[in-house]
């Protein structure tokens, strides 16, 4: 005998396939939108974290550009005072100068051939006119000699030198200009 099923096996089994296929793809469309989900929230919390650090270094680069305002006003503070040092320091080099030129040039001076009737600075400080009268071109001549190998003078030059008679006596009237230099 032949039995015939007339139960459509055909059809539950495309179905249960069919039930099969929808499960899984429901179960793959739910894991993609997990996953989504979760590379989603991942880079949340990645930018959240990444905008944190953005204002804590923004706060820091406030922070620190006062500070180096504050240094770049130190900078020139320090610049002011050195500056100031520099000119108190060739202050106190110079202070003695004119002192030690006249004690220097007056030890030079020969006590009974010549005599200084004017010393002059220049303006820059650079130079000096020594004005005076000698008794002769010889006493005027060892003078300079003399005057050259001062530590403080450069340079000396005669300017002028004509006799003049005083009180019956010829005499050499003189102007030396001489190149100096400072701080010694």
């Amino acid at each position: 005998m032949i039995k015939i099923n007339l139960l459509p096996y055909r059809e539950k089994t495309e179905k249960e396939n069919l039930r099969r296929q929808i499960v899984m793809f429901a179960g793959v469309l739910i894991l993609f939108f997990l996953a989504t989900l979760a590379v989603h929230l991942y880079f949340i919390t990645s930018i959240g974290g990444l905008e944190t650090e953005i204002r804590e270094a923004d706060a820091r680069l406030i922070v620190l550009n006062k500070k180096v305002g504050e240094v770049e006003a130190l900078k020139r503070d320090k610049k002011d005072l050195e500056k100031k040092l520099e000119v108190i320091k060739t202050l106190d080099e110079n202070r003695l100068f004119p002192v030690h030129m006249l004690d220097e040039i007056s030890r030079l001076v020969p006590a009974r051939d010549m005599w200084l009737e004017k010393i002059l600075e220049s303006e820059n400080g650079k130079g000096l006119r020594i004005e005076g009268m000698a008794r002769d071109s010889i006493a005027l001549a060892g003078f300079m000699k003399r005057l050259e190998k001062v530590g403080f003078v450069r340079s000396v030059d005669l300017g002028v030198s004509r006799e003049q008679e005083v009180s019956g006596v010829k005499l050499q009237q003189f102007v030396l200009n001489c190149a100096i230099k400072r701080g010694m």
